[in-house]
C-alpha cells in the first residue's frame, strides 16, 4: 500500500465508533470477485478497485446483493496517454530492436538504409473509443502536426476535443497512420480488433492497445504481424494475462510492455489514494459518483 492511502484508512478505521457493521473491500485486477467471493462476505457494503476496469469483478452479482462497486477514473489518464505515444514511436522507430542490436555487439555502424521506421509526424492517427485517456493520446497528436480522426460507440456528436473528427470505424481504419485502442472490456468489445479489422488498415499501420487485453484478437495479429497486413503493432494488454503466448513473443515487429501503462510511481500513488478515499466517502454517506460503477 502506498503510505498515502494507507494512512487515509487508517484514520478512518481510528474515528469509526463501531467498525464491525462496516464493511469495504479495496481490490486490484488481479482479485477475482465472483458470486463465491460475496456469498462469503455477507456484510460487504461496498468494493472500491484500484483501477478504472472491473472487469475482474462480477459486477452483476455485485448489482444483486446491493454492493456498490467503484473505481478510481482520471487519475491515470495521462500516464496511459504518454505510454499509448511510446509504444508509437518505439514501434515505428523499432526501438527495442535497435536496443537489442546495440547490446548484443551486432551494430556494425551507419548505413542509408538501415534500421528504417516509419514517419509519424504530419501523419494521421485513428482513435478507436475516445473518453478521457483517448482525447488525451489525441492532444499529444498536436505536437506531431497528425490529423486526429475517431470512432466512438458514444452518441454524442461533439468531438471530445478540438480538431478531431468524427468518422466510421471503417474510414477510421482505412487511412490512419496509427490506430490505437481504448475501449473497455467487455461482450462488445471483445476482439473488436479482429481479422477482418486487421485487414482493413494499411500496410504501413500501427496498432497499439493500452485499453484490455480482450479487445484484439491475438490469433489475428499474429498473423496480420506475420504476413505483414499491418507495418507493427504494440501491447501493454494481454488476453489472458500474465500468460503472453509464444507466438507473440517472436514477432520482431511488435513492442509489449507488461500491463504498466499507467505504472508512474505518482500515478500509482494517486489511484491508491483515490481507492481509499472512495472506501471513506462511502461509509461517510458522500461517496464520488462519478466512481461509482454499480
Amino acid at each position: 500500500m502506498f503510505p498515502e492511502a494507507e494512512a487515509v484508512l487508517r484514520r478512518a478505521v481510528r474515528r469509526t465508533r463501531r467498525p464491525h457493521l462496516a464493511a469495504g473491500l479495496l481490490t486490484q485486477l488481479t482479485d477475482r470477485i465472483d458470486g463465491r467471493v460475496l456469498d462469503r462476505s455477507p456484510r460487504l457494503r461496498v468494493i472500491s478497485q484500484c483501477s478504472v476496469g472491473v472487469d475482474n469483478i462480477d459486477l452483476e452479482a455485485a448489482r444483486r446483493r446491493g454492493i456498490t462497486v467503484m473505481n478510481t477514473p482520471g487519475v491515470l489518464t495521462e500516464a496511459t496517454a504518454d505510454m499509448t505515444w511510446a509504444l508509437i514511436l518505439s514501434v515505428a522507430r523499432r526501438v527495442p530492436e535497435g536496443d537489442r542490436i546495440c547490446r548484443s555487439g551486432r551494430y556494425a555502424g551507419w548505413d542509408l538504409e538501415y534500421m528504417l521506421g516509419r514517419r509519424i509526424a504530419g501523419g494521421t492517427l485513428g482513435i478507436v473509443g475516445a473518453g478521457r485517456i483517448g482525447t488525451a493520446v489525441a492532444r499529444r497528436a498536436a505536437g506531431f502536426g497528425m490529423r486526429v480522426l475517431f470512432h466512438s460507440r458514444s452518441r454524442t456528436k461533439r468531438p471530445p476535443a478540438p480538431g478531431m473528427r468524427r468518422v466510421s470505424l471503417r474510414r477510421l481504419l482505412n487511412e490512419p497512420a496509427v490506430v490505437t485502442l481504448h475501449g473497455p472490456a467487455g461482450a462488445d468489445t471483445r476482439h473488436m480488433s479482429g481479422r477482418r479489422e486487421l485487414s482493413l488498415m494499411k500496410a504501413t499501420a500501427i496498432l497499439v492497445n493500452t485499453s484490455r487485453g480482450t479487445i484484439v484478437d491475438e490469433r489475428a495479429l499474429v498473423v496480420s504481424l506475420r504476413r505483414r497486413v499491418i507495418w507493427g503493432a504494440g501491447l501493454d494488454v494481454f488476453e489472458r494475462e500474465p500468460r503472453i503466448p509464444a507466438a507473440l513473443r517472436r514477432l520482431d515487429n511488435l513492442v509489449m510492455t507488461p500491463h504498466v501503462a499507467s505504472a508512474t510511481r505518482e500515478t500509482r500513488g494517486a489511484m491508491a489514494l483515490a481507492a481509499a478515499r472512495n472506501l471513506v466517502e462511502f461509509f461517510r454517506g458522500r461517496p464520488d459518483r462519478s466512481h461509482v460503477v454499480v
